[in-house]
Formats: C-alpha cells, sequence, structure tokens
C-alpha cells in the first residue's frame, strides 16, 4: 500500500489486509451462509477503516480497500461504494488521529453545543467543519443526533463519547488528546451514566445490589 497523505488526500494504488484483519474477516463472513457475505460489507468497512488507523494514524477507507472488500464478498465495487458513501461513520478521505464528531441537533445545542463547536475551533485552529487542522491531529464533523441527548451535549472522539461538556472541559479534553492522554469516556461531570447531576435521586440502594436469582426471573407471558 502505497503511503497517503492526509492533508491533499492521496488514494493509495493499492490496499492488502493484515493480519488483524484477516482474522477480522473470518470471524465475519462466518457468521453468513453461502451466498449471503455481501451482508458483511459494514462489518468489513469498519474493518478496512480500523486498519487504516493502525498503519496511517488517519481512519479512513480508500477507494482501493473498497475494491479490497468487494472482491472478498464477492460483489460489484460500486455497491460496496454506495454503502461507503452513505453512511456518515465512514470515512472517504483522509483525517485527523482524533476525529471530533460534534453533535448539534436540538437537545445538544439547547445545552450548548455551540460553545463546544467554538471550543474545538479556537483550541485546533480549524475554521469549519470538515476540516483537519494543520497539524493532522484534529478533523472536526458534524453530526445528527449520536443518541445521547439526556447527557448533552455530546462530543464523539474516534468511537468515544464525552457528555456533559462546555467550554472549559471541551479545551481540557483537546489539551489531554494533543498530549495523546485521551480522559476516560462517559460524563466529564462525573454522573452516573444519566442519572441527574447531583447523583440519583430514587432507587438510590439499587447499584448495591447484586442480580437477581434465577428464580426471580419471570418468562414472558404468552399473548
Amino acid at each position: 500500500m502505497t503511503e497517503t497523505n492526509s492533508s491533499n488526500g492521496v488514494q493509495p494504488e493499492s490496499f492488502a489486509w493484515d493480519a488483524e484483519s484477516e482474522a477480522a474477516i473470518g470471524r465475519v463472513v462466518a457468521k453468513y451462509p453461502p451466498g449471503k457475505q455481501a451482508s458483511g460489507v459494514i462489518p468489513l468497512l469498519y474493518i478496512v477503516q480500523n486498519q487504516m488507523g493502525r498503519q496511517t494514524g488517519s481512519a479512513w477507507i480508500p477507494r482501493a480497500a473498497m475494491d479490497a472488500v468487494a472482491h472478498r464478498l464477492g460483489m460489484a465495487p460500486i455497491r460496496v461504494y454506495e454503502v461507503a458513501t452513505f453512511y456518515l461513520m465512514f470515512n472517504t478521505k483522509p483525517i485527523g488521529k482524533w476525529h471530533l464528531q460534534v453533535c448539534t441537533t436540538t437537545p445538544c445545542w439547547l445545552r450548548g453545543s455551540d460553545a463546544v463547536v467554538e471550543a474545538c475551533k479556537a483550541a485546533t485552529g480549524i475554521g469549519a467543519f470538515g476540516e483537519t487542522s494543520e497539524d493532522g491531529l484534529f478533523t472536526m464533523t458534524e453530526v445528527e443526533c449520536l443518541g445521547a441527548c439526556v447527557n448533552a451535549p455530546v462530543l464523539q472522539v474516534n468511537d468515544d463519547f464525552y457528555e456533559d461538556l462546555d467550554a472549559d472541559s471541551t479545551r481540557q479534553l483537546l489539551d489531554a488528546l494533543r498530549r495523546d492522554a485521551p480522559p476516560r469516556p462517559g460524563s466529564v461531570t462525573g454522573r452516573q451514566t444519566s442519572a441527574p447531576a447531583g447523583g440519583p435521586t430514587t432507587l438510590t440502594t439499587l447499584q448495591n445490589l447484586g442480580p437477581p436469582p434465577p428464580d426471580a426471573v419471570q418468562p414472558p407471558r404468552e399473548r
């Protein structure tokens, strides 16, 4: 595979699976009956993206890799292109080491996502969504609803969620990423999952209980 360049988006001339990807592909393809391997196209695109991240520091899917997926699954390449370009979670051009996916949908916006966006711009030098910082560390993308509205505003960094952000905590997060020391994902305020700020107000002892005994689990009723 030729070396990629995150600043100009050079496409590699070829793509070869590494050993880790080959092992993962075997597990994916085994899930589908003969003749139905094309159903594994999304998992294989994820495998490509992860391999590119390991090898180049930029998690994206070049066209040569899409062709490799098509060949492995017995699909027409155009079918793989259609999937890769339809879903936002697949990057079809090089991105930075840290992919800042900022949710700006209504719940996050009401809770201050504008401040998160501005903090990202100020800390990285990025001027607009879709751009990569000059040092190649950060790419910022606008996304629609990450599904963690109760902990808004939310910023997804690569595959991890950081929640309950404001401008200051966003700057601290980006400083940590720049040092290659990502903090633990989740609420930056320390609240337990989606409990109210300050801690749970009901079922406060539930976290201290173990799983229910087997005889306490009731089978579903017949309808």
